[in-house]
Order: C-alpha cells, then sequence, then structure tokens
C-alpha cells in the first residue's frame, strides 16, 4: 500500500501535535509506511499550518471541526481507498495516543 503520512507541528508540540505524531505513528507502524513531522510557525488547524495530519497529500478534516478522531482518520483512509480488512485493529493503535493525551489533560 501507498500511504504517505504527514504532521505539521508548532515546536515544542503541543496536545494536538503530540496527539498527531501519535496517530501518524500508529498508522506507519500498521502499514508500514514512513512519516514525517514538519515543524512550522504557521497556525492553520487542519490546513497548511499547525496542527494538522495530511494522508497522501490531503489534510484529514474533523467531524466536529475541532479535533482529528480515530473515527475522522479511518474515514480519510477509506477516502483514498484503503480497504476495511487492511484497517483491521488499525482504531484501536489510534485510540492509544488519544488515550495518552487525555490522561495528562
Amino acid at each position: 500500500m501507498s500511504l504517505k503520512v504527514r504532521v505539521i507541528s508548532q515546536q515544542p508540540p503541543g496536545g494536538r501535535c503530540t496527539l498527531y505524531a501519535g496517530y501518524a505513528d500508529a498508522l506507519a507502524h500498521h502499514f508500514a509506511v514512513s512519516a514525517e513531522v514538519v515543524f512550522s510557525e504557521t497556525r492553520d488547524a487542519h490546513g497548511d499550518g499547525f496542527p494538522s495530519l495530511w494522508l497522501n497529500g490531503a489534510a484529514v478534516q474533523p467531524e466536529d471541526g475541532m479535533i482529528v478522531m480515530p473515527a475522522d482518520v479511518t474515514a480519510a483512509l477509506v477516502a483514498h481507498g484503503v480497504s476495511a480488512e487492511a484497517m483491521a485493529g488499525l482504531t484501536e493503535a489510534l485510540g492509544l495516543p488519544l488515550e495518552r493525551m487525555m490522561e495528562g489533560a
């Protein structure tokens, strides 16, 4: 599978930047692809600045308009043609960084 994963983050990373980097790590591990983190000084959530998670050149948009959730990531993957079989176990893996963020809040 060809999947390009990119996170745009502030330096040092904050809450959502850290969360999206965790999602990127889970995606990279699950699909055996690489993920990159790009640091930016431009704040543009879910756009060309931080915090944002990009899959195959498109920013993942959160359903609630605020924070990308595991369901948003899987919906974006489906939109990119990834099968349900290829995503088996991914929702749980994406839930771990979210749990870590919620415990730290």
